[in-house]
């Protein structure tokens, strides 16, 4: 059984990652400024491993992550995600996002973060989502506040220190 697992929003459009996407997600996270909160800039291998395990876990859960294009253009300009928090599998799901430093400040990580946060609720059917952020990362964590997430506090979570927040499926 396949879904189409691509999300449009005003201006974005969000599908799962593929090979074709290689070239763009490799440009954003070689990049060390995109990287500075999330660990060390990736080659291109890593960029196509990761690939290959984000389809599987599509496979496996119906969720991963998606790369981000302006509707308008079709330019990759990131990636966003609905997974378990550290790749647990028992730990409840997480929304995560990363952009091109050319596209922040403009709104489309929070326009991303709410579709695959809506995703996590109405698709994948949790009660409960969670994301994380570098304590010194505060546009990060501005996102989530716009998002209606409430802080909890620090949590280690990846094996680093990480601001937690948390949201509850509205009623």
């Amino acid at each position: 059984m396949s879904y189409d697992h691509t999300i449009t929003t005003e201006r974005l459009y969000m599908e799962p990652f593929t090979n074709a996407h290689a070239d763009g997600l490799f440009a954003m996270n070689s990049d060390p400024d995109v990287m500075r909160y999330l660990g060390p800039p990736q080659t291109r291998a890593d960029v196509l491993d990761s690939i290959t395990r984000v389809q599987d876990r599509w496979a496996t859960n119906g969720y991963g992550w998606w790369s981000i294009f302006l509707k308008d253009s079709d330019t990759l300009i990131g990636s966003a995600c609905v997974q378990n928090l550290a790749h647990i599998k028992s730990a409840p799901l997480e929304i995560g996002w990363r952009l091109m430093t050319a596209y922040h400040g403009k709104g489309y990580a929070t326009e991303a973060g709410q579709a695959a946060m809506d995703f996590g609720f109405d698709r994948v059917g949790a009660d409960y989502i969670c994301a994380v952020a570098n304590p010194d990362n505060i546009a990060s964590q501005n996102v989530m506040k716009r998002l209606g997430m409430r802080y909890v506090g620090v949590q280690t979570h990846y094996d680093e220190p990480c601001a937690y927040f948390e949201i509850h499926k509205p009623a």
